[in-house]
């Protein structure tokens, strides 16, 4: 497995937004579309605004593959779902701290879309 680079964490943890182009079933990317992404230590994260009513995080669930665009850094990712409590606290954390100065509105149902949380690996 591959990991992150420090520069390429840094660079991405910085950003505000990440494209997240997911692969679909066809081998085909969707079309990107902005997401916010945190960063947990040596790990990078999302989550679905929508919750799982999102189709970039459907599409992304189903199929595990996909390729971001952020800070520089363009990279083919495997998405990999997050069933840990104390993951899920930190990556709350980090969306409240990171995105918190654009209110409650926007924070909040990343917050509550906990079940929408994927880790970010590079391939």
């Amino acid at each position: 497995m591959t990991n992150w680079t420090n520069d390429e964490l840094d660079r991405i943890a910085a950003a505000d937004e990440l494209e997240m182009a997911p692969r679909r079933d066809d081998g085909t990317l969707r079309r990107p579309v902005p997401v916010w992404v945190v960063r947990d230590g040596d790990d990078l994260y999302v989550r679905s605004f929508r919750g799982t009513d999102g189709g970039w995080w459907r599409t992304a669930r189903a199929v595990h593959e996909g390729h971001i665009r952020s800070g520089g850094v363009d990279k083919d990712v495997t998405f990999v779902q997050v069933a840990d409590s104390e993951v899920d606290d930190r990556v709350d954390t980090a969306y409240r701290t990171k995105y918190g100065r654009f209110g409650d509105a926007y924070v909040a149902p990343l917050v509550a879309a906990r079940s929408t949380t994927l880790r970010l690996v590079p391939r």
